[in-house]
């Protein structure tokens, strides 16, 4: 399926979730982009042209963001979360840091924590959502709350104990929420 667009790539195993069920996820992300898209399933590609709305380099980011966020592990619903101007994906590589696949998987387990705590209370925390995917790790939220978990992984990664971790978080939501609220405060006067 050779043609025009711009190109890119997906994970093969989430095709599916790109097209949804009869296609409705990718008409769906075609009216909210305005764009067109065309999955190559061979060459687990995805060609991106215009639709509705003219290929700027911004569109192209936000939708490149959409589809990798999907191809990490995301659900459609919350990479749609990218077509807003306020949200933006953070991607930590796994491949970077982890020295063998014991440690890989050693880092996933802190980055999860037991029964899944700790990937819960950085989203609870920071107003994020947080996906482990196989050799990477996904923050979708606004910029202040993805820097938070962001900081927080890597604080888990460097070996920080889990509580120390949860208090860096707390205190950092109080901060983020008190920004917050003093923008609130001035754009209402």
């Amino acid at each position: 399926m050779e043609g025009k667009g711009v190109p890119i790539p997906i994970e093969r195993n989430r095709i599916g979730v790109l097209i949804g069920k009869d296609g409705r996820t990718k008409r769906r992300v075609e009216e909210e982009f305005g764009v067109r898209l065309r999955v190559d399933s061979e060459n687990a590609v995805v060609y991106v042209e215009e639709g509705e709305t003219p290929l700027t380099p911004l569109l192209m980011m936000k939708v490149r963001s959409f589809i990798r966020a999907i191809s990490i592990g995301f659900t459609p619903e919350d990479a749609l979360r990218l077509s807003d101007e306020s949200t933006v994906l953070e991607v930590i590589d796994l491949k970077e840091i982890a020295k063998h696949r014991q440690d890989m998987k050693r880092i996933k387990g802190r980055i999860i924590g037991e029964e899944g705590k700790a990937k819960r209370m950085i989203e609870d925390l920071t107003g994020t959502k947080v996906v482990v995917g196989e050799r990477e790790v996904g923050i979708i939220g606004d910029y202040e709350g993805v820097s938070a978990a962001r900081e927080a992984i890597m604080m888990l990664i460097a070996g920080r104990t889990h509580r120390t971790v949860y208090n860096f978080l707390r205190v950092k939501s109080r901060e983020i929420k008190r920004r917050r609220l003093e923008i609130w405060e001035r754009w209402r006067m």
